[in-house]
């Protein structure tokens, strides 16, 4: 449907620049979205369906295995944000570098810019600080994967085909995600007053995807200045359990009952559920403090950056509890 990417010779004065979101209706791809039209871009979304449209983006419907009506959605834009990402328990055989092979195929020797959602995957456990000149040494097999790809950005931007942008992050929550680690572990149970949390306070790491968003249109900005392949680490909130209760706690219509993560009842669940059983193998990224950093990427978006902790997860477990109580 090509005539979905046509704009008018106005709007391409005024856009910043055209971005063509590959997996829109994921976590990040959405979130990225909406920052990037509030920042001006003329952003275009590719998807199965256009399930959660995007107020100012245009929407092509299209499969990412397709790699010719990938290249047909990509062919006007400066920028390719690759938000595609497989269901979590179907990275591997081969899978996720294939959905990765088909996004740089369909680039070809463009040029254009590829922001790629990169995540802690790549650590092992006992590296406390993760800053971009971390050596990268996996802990589980889907580290491996994320390992893997990253090697494919960097072979590609190595050989001129294409600009690579990595910006790693912790786990994501915001107001519009769901299905993520705060709904299937943490807040599974709070209809029932309880919330399952780490019972030890090592922080974790997070990424408020309103902010997110934001950091991907800071860097994409400053694309010009940047290198053929590079990697930003974004700190985002680096929180205990405790605040992370007590932030829902705040915004809750009942009064709430801290419980531990249920590892062993989530180890039985893996047995006939696919998704559980992948989840309890990353439990270490709950066990070890791994805490993202990278002063560079720190000064580009400036010291007032961010939304404050509290009101982050406030946001994003008000419109749980909102859904909850529509539901019922």
């Amino acid at each position: 449907m090509p005539h979905l990417l046509r704009v008018n010779r106005k709007e391409k004065e005024m856009a910043k620049g055209r971005i063509v979101i590959l997996g829109i209706n994921g976590h990040v791809g959405h979130a990225a979205a909406g920052a990037f039209v509030a920042a001006g871009w003329q952003v275009t979304g590719f998807g199965r369906s256009n399930r959660q449209p995007v107020a100012g983006a245009r929407f092509i419907k299209g499969d990412a295995d397709d790699v010719a009506a990938l290249k047909e959605a990509i062919a006007g834009a400066d920028v390719v944000f690759n938000g595609l990402n497989l269901p979590y328990d179907k990275w591997f055989n081969g899978r996720a570098e294939a959905q990765l092979a088909r996004v740089i195929e369909a680039m070809g020797s463009s040029g254009k810019t590829m922001l790629f959602p990169g995540n802690v995957y790549n650590y092992a456990a006992g590296e406390k600080v993760l800053a971009p000149d971390t050596p990268e040494r996996p802990e589980r097999p889907r580290g491996e994967i994320r390992v893997r790809m990253e090697g494919m950005l960097k072979a590609a931007a190595a050989r001129g085909a294409l600009q690579a942008i990595v910006l790693r992050a912790g786990d994501f929550f915001g107001p519009e995600a769901h299905n993520d680690y705060l709904d299937l572990l943490i807040l599974r149970e709070a209809g029932k007053g309880r919330v399952a949390l780490a019972d030890h306070e090592v922080p974790h790491s997070w990424a408020y995807l309103p902010d997110l968003g934001r950091a991907f249109v800071a860097v994409a900005e400053r694309r010009a200045e940047l290198a053929g392949y590079e990697a930003f680490h974004f700190a985002g909130h680096f929180v205990t359990s405790g605040e992370v209760f007590d932030a829902i706690q705040t915004v809750s219509p009942r009064e709430l009952t801290r419980v531990p993560i249920p590892w062993t009842m989530l180890s039985l669940l893996g047995l006939a559920m696919p998704l559980m059983r992948e989840l309890v193998k990353m439990r270490y990224l709950w066990d070890n403090p791994m805490r993202l950093a990278d002063p560079r990427l720190d000064a580009m978006l400036g010291p007032d950056f961010g939304t404050p902790f509290k009101q982050a997860m406030g946001e994003t477990a008000a419109r749980f509890f909102a859904e909850q109580k529509q539901a019922a």
